[in-house]
């Protein structure tokens, strides 16, 4: 069974329509007994940092995720879900995140009046390291983006791909043992994106 965490903050729809193009089965739930029996585990997100680290702290879900990733189930973060990961946030005045991943998550500060934040849209994502979940995905093919802030992992050999935005080159996927996610929304991103779901619902990282 593939859980979705509902933490009231998520692209849930997105996320089960792009499933269900590819005839996988997935629950949206917020039963820390289901997501903790789950086979896989997805951590969409949209929305701000707080209200969702306040969301998980009602649903009782900060441990059960934390043990999620202990135990190497399977585990994709999205774009939220990928942010709030980390140690730090600087979204909303400073957000203490789960710590899964040591790091923070700035936000952009661009030069450039042209350099929009949010950024909204299509980038490119360079493959700085063979990973499953790129599998047949050729290099530097775009996924969609929205967001105002980035990744920054402390050990950065956790970074598989980056993208340039806004005079910087952030970590837009990163892995830690039987982890990934993305800053990108793979659900959003047409048939690339779509393919990126598939490896992950065939990854076996115990293997």
């Amino acid at each position: 069974m593939i859980a979705v965490i509902d933490y009231k903050a998520g692209n849930l729809t997105s996320v089960g329509l792009a499933f269900e193009t590819l005839g996988i089965d997935v629950t949206i739930t917020d039963s820390p007994e289901l997501i903790l029996n789950a086979d896989k585990v997805i951590f969409p997100g949209v929305g701000a940092a707080g209200s969702a680290m306040k969301s998980l702290n009602e649903l009782g879900l900060i441990d059960v995720i934390r043990t999620v990733v202990e135990r190497e189930t399977p585990f994709l973060g999205i774009c939220l879900g990928t942010q709030i990961i980390f140690d730090t946030l600087e979204e909303n005045g400073g957000v203490t995140g789960i710590g899964i991943i040591p790091g923070s998550v700035p936000r952009f500060q661009p030069s450039s009046k042209f350099d929009k934040v949010p950024q909204m849209g299509w980038n490119a994502v360079k493959q700085t390291s063979e990973h499953p979940i790129f599998t047949d995905i050729e290099d530097n093919s775009e996924f969609y983006f929205v967001h105002s802030y980035y990744p920054a992992p402390s050990d950065k050999s956790m970074i598989i791909g980056t993208t340039d935005y806004a005079d910087i080159t952030f970590a837009s996927a990163i892995t830690k043992g039987s982890l990934v996610a993305t800053q990108f929304h793979p659900e959003k991103s047409g048939k690339v994106g779509l393919k990126l779901l598939q490896n992950f619902v065939n990854w076996n990282p115990k293997h």
